[in-house]
């Protein structure tokens, strides 16, 4: 069973979307194939009466299994939670009886639950909505980057996002914070008359930048930058560059990740609009 709002069980947040009914049946077809058609389809039967609150009967045969569970398909589909509940607990009461089946995993449900934009995902044991979920925007086009930098900031944002999505969190948080380290090779070569930016990694990209920024806001973002960036990287932080600490590590849960993606993106934000101040008064 999946841990979820215990409201959601008995008030509908909203139906499943459609596309996630279409692929759940595509990935149910897959699965019976394995085995005993019809008492396959029965374990799915019966997990998808429970959700759509109707009483459970044996089919006649594999024909009338194929359609009872179609129609228990749209009634269960009326309640999003109820209906991914319940293709996530016919799948884990398959995999407990047939060990050797296989099935899809939580990645590959999430998945199609992020491609149908369904609202939301399992973090097991927890099924979580996406929609309370605030992404802090970046900006779509910034004059004083290059179409290929363009390119790779909203790859790589997306790329986030869909790990995100799917619950790889600690995937989610590594994209973005290389996408920070990314963002900061833009100020590379800037020269001001404070000082010059020489250096070619991050670390001491930002070094040179907060000299010539010293006392200034910028120099300020660039220390809580950096702390959230070494945080991140250490194994008894969040362990996402360099392996986490196995005796002393955190592992990052969904509501920290977020916390992480957002501060990013704010930060990511920040450094794209300097370096559009930087190039309009000519210092590039």
């Amino acid at each position: 069973m999946l841990h979820f709002d215990g409201k959601w069980r008995f008030d509908s947040p909203g139906p499943i979307a459609i596309g996630v009914r279409s692929e759940f049946r595509d990935l149910i077809n897959r699965i019976v194939v394995q085995g005993d058609r019809k008492v396959l389809l029965e374990r799915f039967k019966r997990h998808f009466a429970t959700a759509a609150g109707s009483p459970y009967y044996t089919s006649s045969d594999t024909g009338w299994a194929e359609t009872d569970l179609d129609t228990l398909f749209a009634l269960a589909g009326d309640n999003a939670p109820m209906f991914i509940e319940a293709f996530y607990n016919a799948c884990a009461d398959l995999g407990e009886r047939y060990p050797e089946m296989g099935l899809p995993e939580v990645v590959r449900i999430n998945r199609v639950l992020v491609e149908n934009e369904a609202g939301y995902q399992i973090v097991p044991p927890n099924l979580i909505s996406t929609r309370d979920h605030v992404v802090i925007p970046v900006p779509e086009r910034t004059p004083s980057l290059g179409e290929q930098a363009q390119e790779i900031i909203h790859a790589s944002l997306q790329e986030s996002e869909r790990l995100m999505a799917e619950g790889r969190l600690r995937l989610a948080v590594q994209e973005i914070l290389w996408l920070l380290e990314t963002v900061s090779t833009a100020f590379r070569g800037v020269s001001t008359q404070d000082g010059s930016i020489t250096g070619s990694y991050f670390n001491k990209i930002v070094g040179d930048l907060r000299a010539i920024e010293r006392g200034r806001t910028l120099d300020q973002v660039l220390r809580w930058v950096v702390a959230l960036h070494g945080y991140l990287s250490a194994p008894t932080g969040g362990g996402v560059r360099h392996g986490i600490d196995l005796r002393e590590g955190v592992v990052v849960d969904v509501g920290e990740a977020r916390l992480y993606c957002n501060l990013i993106r704010s930060y990511i934000t920040f450094l794209i609009t300097e370096h559009e101040r930087l190039v309009e008064r000519g210092a590039v």
